[in-house]
């Protein structure tokens, strides 16, 4: 018997193929699925259907597979957890004029620190999920990390919080496959989950409505004005959750002066500013809780930046950083940099490291 590792079942085909492909490499594997959210009362409400990690169905789907592949399965309750390092944060940020990434924040505490943690409860060496991203390095050599070869389907974005401890006792099997070659061999393997639909990006928001999930989480949901960008009253807003950067539809608004977007959330009057398209660009943007996989690059090499999951990014480089804080240049005007997402830096392929939006320049 090989390694013992763990592997994240998600009930879907990816950590399903994962934990396949660890079998027949020799380990010695335990599929484990995190209960984080429960879903069901909006379920019967509304008849919307949760993503990932968050159904019954998801987790029958996973212990069946793991009885397929006869390999140990448990299920742990981290729903309190998950509430309140990875809801919470979701709600506060809205709350203060920021769009947050709440997948990353649940890869950096849920997977790769609580369920690392359970790992060596278990005894267990590594830790697989079904990631698209690959991990390099090790024998005395720096770890690193870089994209998936499927770049539809890299997910290494979300994995900018990632250190070299962590990076040594985590395992992404899928980093070397495209989606087609990973249904194509759960399909070979019969895999109950070989076409099974993708999940959603955010499990416990599953109708998608953003505004009604805040609005039954605060006490009163603040109004105020919109207006453009010389101050001029267009309209009336029902809370500055309810928008994000760049946003067109739903603004109500209309004039001489559209269409409008939205350019900036004034949490000091609670002032929505709206404005044409071009007000949406910026030059760079500042950075904070910054995290380097290894060393700094040095300020103006160019780098490319994501400011968003499937953003194809912009090239870069580094004006100051320092003390978890970064300051970045585009060689060309981005569009909608949004304070609360993430920035991710590359060279090439290699991912270099983030931090979170503060401000757009």
């Amino acid at each position: 018997m090989g390694q013992r590792i763990v592997i994240a079942m998600s009930g879907g085909v990816d950590s399903s193929v994962a934990a396949a492909l660890l079998k027949e490499q020799g380990y010695e594997v335990i599929g484990v699925t995190m209960r984080l959210w429960d879903n069901s009362a909006l379920e019967e409400e509304s008849g919307a259907t949760p993503g990932g990690c968050c159904s019954l169905d998801d987790l029958y789907d996973a212990r069946r597979v793991a009885d397929a592949l006869d390999i140990p399965y448990y299920v742990m309750n981290m729903e309190e957890h998950f509430t309140r390092e990875v809801v919470d944060y979701f709600v506060s940020s809205y709350l203060k004029g920021e769009t947050p990434n709440p997948c990353t924040r649940c890869n950096e505490e849920m997977k790769f620190r609580v369920l690392l943690n359970k790992a060596r409860e278990l005894k267990a060496d590594l830790l697989a999920t079904g990631h698209y991203a690959k991990i390099s390095g090790g024998d005395g050599a720096p770890y690193t990390l870089s994209k998936g070869v499927d770049e539809s389907k890299d997910q290494s974005y979300f994995l900018f919080t990632m250190n070299q401890e962590e990076l040594s006792r985590v395992v992404f099997p899928l980093g070397g496959m495209t989606k087609d070659e990973v249904r194509a061999y759960a399909e070979k393997m019969g895999i109950r989950t070989a076409q099974k639909q993708e999940s959603q990006e955010i499990c416990f928001v599953p109708d998608d409505d953003y505004g009604r999930f805040i609005s039954e989480r605060v006490e009163t949901a603040l109004g105020g004005d919109i207006v453009d960008r010389d101050g001029n009253v267009l309209g009336s807003h029902e809370g500055l959750f309810r928008y994000t950067i760049g946003q067109r539809k739903g603004l109500g608004i209309g004039g001489p002066g559209g269409p409008y977007y939205v350019i900036s959330l004034d949490m000091d009057t609670n002032r929505l500013v709206v404005g044409p398209k071009e007000g949406l660009y910026s030059n760079g943007l500042k950075a904070r809780e910054v995290n380097w996989i290894n060393e700094m690059p040095g300020a103006g090499e160019k780098l490319v930046a994501k400011t968003r999951y499937r953003h194809p990014g912009s090239i870069c480089h580094i004006v100051k950083a320092g003390g978890g804080l970064l300051e970045l240049a585009f060689e060309e005007p981005e569009r909608a940099v949004t304070p609360g997402q993430a920035v991710v830096l590359y060279r090439g392929d290699e991912l270099l490291g983030g931090g979170w939006i503060e401000e757009a320049l």
